[in-house]
């Protein structure tokens, strides 16, 4: 959710996500202007096939740590896109992701190390709610979303990551079919899929296994995720990754993921490039 850079420094990150229904492109900057806190701004840039214009959103993540405690912040806003169709009005959205994640082993003599973390999120968008039997709708529909995760990491050299995320909608998503939005569902929950997803979720579970190298600063990953939608079919979500130092003080991180649904349908492939840099 957050990245972590050493204590005052800066860092510069950029990256992209490309499949054949969307790209995607991120400029990140972080700064840690105190030994225990980070601040940051993050811009994305994502052209869709769905939409005739590119969606712009802005987020400002910050975060503090304390011995065992770290609090973060994210805030993120959807700039307003306008609808080639003159039917549905103008899509926005804005809202805010909270964590708290505590340290619940630090086991330095044996490097075994166990983190929960607990997220809340709440976002309101405007767009277009389609009803299955009434017409549709321009109006601001909310969303909250819950997460729960468990991070432990063995000898600095094995990681494993579970999670799960649970979603809520106090305007109700009894008789709705779908939702023109332009909002990412990853804003709210980190869900472990490198896709744009606009359907709205019920619940998504996944886990995570990582192979690191502290000493070069490498580490090899895969992920599983499973997820239900109110208006979509059920999927399956499979990344697999390696990041690694490619010069002094600049890193890569390259990803390959497969979505498909639980009928074997709709199969997506996407690919994941980050570089980044601190000073």
């Amino acid at each position: 959710m957050f990245t972590c850079v050493h204590a005052r420094t800066v860092e510069l990150a950029t990256s992209y996500v490309g499949a054949s229904h969307f790209n995607q492109a991120q400029a990140t900057f972080t700064v840690a202007p105190t030994l225990t806190s980070l601040a940051g701004m993050e811009v994305k840039w994502v052209k869709e096939n769905a939409f005739k214009h590119p969606i712009f959103s802005l987020s400002t993540p910050l975060s503090v740590e304390l011995e065992t405690l770290k609090f973060a912040l994210r805030p993120f806003y959807y700039f307003k896109n306008t609808s080639e169709n003159p039917a549905f009005q103008n899509a926005t959205a804005f809202g805010i992701n909270g964590q708290l994640r505590v340290t619940l082993k630090n086991d330095e003599v044996n490097e075994v190390y166990t983190h929960a973390f607990l997220n809340a999120a709440f976002a309101r968008q405007k767009g277009t709610v389609f009803y299955e039997n009434d017409p549709a709708e321009n109006r601001y529909y909310n969303e909250t979303a819950y997460s729960l995760g468990l991070s432990e990491t063995l000898y600095n050299a094995f990681g494993f990551d579970l999670e799960g995320a649970v979603f809520q909608y106090p305007d109700g998503v009894s008789e709705v079919a779908g939702l023109r939005s332009i909002m990412n569902q990853q804003e709210l929950a980190p869900i472990q899929t490198l896709d744009v997803v606009h359907a709205l979720p019920k619940y998504a579970i996944g886990t995570r296994l990582t192979r690191l190298w502290s000493d070069n600063g490498s580490t090899l990953y895969a992920s599983y995720r499973y997820g239900e939608y109110h208006t979509a079919d059920s999927e399956h979500s499979i990344i697999v990754g390696n990041s690694f130092i490619v010069a002094d003080r600049v890193s890569v991180d390259i990803a390959y993921n497969h979505v498909l649904t639980v009928h074997n349908q709709n199969r997506r492939d996407i690919g994941y490039i980050r570089l980044s840099t601190y000073f």
